[in-house]
């Protein structure tokens, strides 16, 4: 039985992150990854592939970083975990003595058993599995009329992609009243849903789908709850992800109520020298100090350089104590970004807020042909001004102004100190320094302040 320091199961963000952080640390400590296919995706590449990329091969991601500092790397699949002997025993027979563990086992798609033919032939799912994806491209290129189910980030990202191909009909259903309410406010998510529907995808929003039908097991319809029938060759389910943690279960490892590996701010389980990092680890809400179930490869590095940099004792101190969303897309050339609070969420959590925004072209001059409107829009504190949340609209500046405010939220930024805050400008690369967006939106924030007292 081969001997380990480290066996990392999984081979995503997190674990490539955790592996090669914790070997370039580490590099007298020996470590093994188990991943269960040759080859990986990039997650968030994954829409792209159906059109602009245009081949599987094009988003592949592998653990190269790990093996160059020296990590070994095996594919197979982890079978059993045994935490008393500290064992992990693989499908094809072999053994491993660990003397740390780090589960990063990701996530899985969401399986609708609730819609009857849910488990029909050409009804298929957003898997991070490389031989899937490539698989389901050639199912599809066939395919005309092809039915996504789920207005979140994936199933419009891949709706957008799939009706750019030609001689395809695409139709999106969504059961809320618009794409993308559970990561952006309603004004942005209603923006959002309209930009998809200039594109060539049908969109069917405040609608379920009832049944998934077809002539024994091959799908020909889709009924949805508004009454209309669709014409279906394939069906995409994109409903969300839940934790890959069956393993963990059978292991004896704690989950929460969300079937997440319960972690500690380390990414420590309850059990020594057991770890857990990204998709398939508890998060825990930044604001609200509540359970979370956010699933995205920034927040899944994040934690991975922590669990990396600590993993044989603290040496590095987290230095964020709970998870903020931070969520970026573009749909139909509309970059649009949003971090921590909004509306809808400040709501269900109960914390007051004012917001505030702002919109100007992104360069200056705006008559240079390339300008485009931005628009920020802050969610402030009316305690203490301080940054709760935000969210862009508008040029693809917005994908890095929305970390901007990010780095403002977890470092407790006031909206009177961002009026102060010293920036860099230029005409081809930023708006007027006169009326740079994200402090003119900060401004507003303290006019609004002042007007209430």
């Amino acid at each position: 039985m081969r001997k380990y320091d480290v066996i990392i199961i999984g081979a995503g963000p997190a674990g490539i992150i955790t592996g090669t952080t914790a070997k370039k640390k580490n590099p007298d400590k020996s470590m093994l990854m188990i991943k269960e296919e040759e080859n990986g995706l990039v997650p968030c590449g994954i829409p792209y592939i159906f059109h602009r990329l245009g081949d599987v091969d094009k988003n592949k991601m592998g653990p190269k970083p790990f093996v160059d500092a020296g990590g070994d790397v095996i594919t197979d699949s982890v079978e059993k975990v045994n935490i008393e002997k500290k064992t992990v025993q693989t499908k094809s027979g072999k053994e491993f003595h660990y003397e740390k563990l780090v589960f990063a086992t990701g996530s899985l798609p969401v399986i609708p058993t609730f819609i009857p033919g849910y488990d029909f032939e050409n009804v298929f799912y957003i898997k991070k599995s490389y031989n899937y994806i490539k698989q389901l491209i050639v199912h599809l290129k066939d395919k005309k009329n092809i039915i996504i189910v789920g207005g979140g980030f994936i199933g419009a990202e891949v709706a957008e992609q799939l009706a750019l191909e030609p001689n395809k009909e695409v139709s999106l259903v969504e059961m809320e009243e618009f794409c993308f309410i559970k990561a952006f406010s309603a004004e942005l998510s209603e923006i959002a849903t309209e930009k998809l529907r200039k594109t060539n995808v049908n969109v069917y929003t405040s609608t379920r789908v009832n049944s998934v039908n077809g002539k024994g097991r091959t799908v020909e319809k889709v009924e949805l709850s508004n009454g209309k029938s669709l014409d279906a060759d394939a069906v995409i389910m994109a409903i969300g992800y839940k934790p890959n943690t069956e393993l963990a279960r059978e292991a004896g490892l704690d989950l929460n109520r969300m079937s997440a590996i319960i972690v500690d701010n380390y990414e420590r389980t309850s059990i020594k020298d057991v770890c857990a990092v990204g998709d398939c680890s508890q998060t825990v809400g930044f604001l609200t100090g509540t359970l979370d179930n956010i699933m995205l490869a920034s927040t899944a590095t994040a934690e991975a350089r922590v669990l990396g940099h600590n993993l044989f004792g603290i040496k590095v101190k987290k230095c964020f104590t709970g998870t903020l969303a931070v969520f970026s897309t573009e749909i139909n050339g509309l970059a649009m970004a949003a971090a921590g609070l909004n509306e809808n969420n400040a709501k269900e959590a109960n914390i007051e807020f004012i917001s505030a925004k702002f919109t100007d072209v992104d360069r200056h001059p705006g008559t240079f042909e390339d300008t485009m409107p931005l628009t920020v829009k802050l969610y402030v504190s009316p305690s203490d001004g301080s940054i709760l949340g935000g969210e862009v609209w508008g040029s693809k500046s917005s994908g890095e102004i929305i970390n901007t405010i990010s780095l403002a939220i977890q470092k407790g930024v006031t909206v009177y100190e961002l009026i102060s805050y010293q920036i860099g400008t230029h005409p081809l690369l930023t708006a007027a320094p006169t009326k740079t967006v994200l402090i003119k939106a900060a401004e507003m924030a303290i006019a609004e302040m002042n007007a209430r007292k």
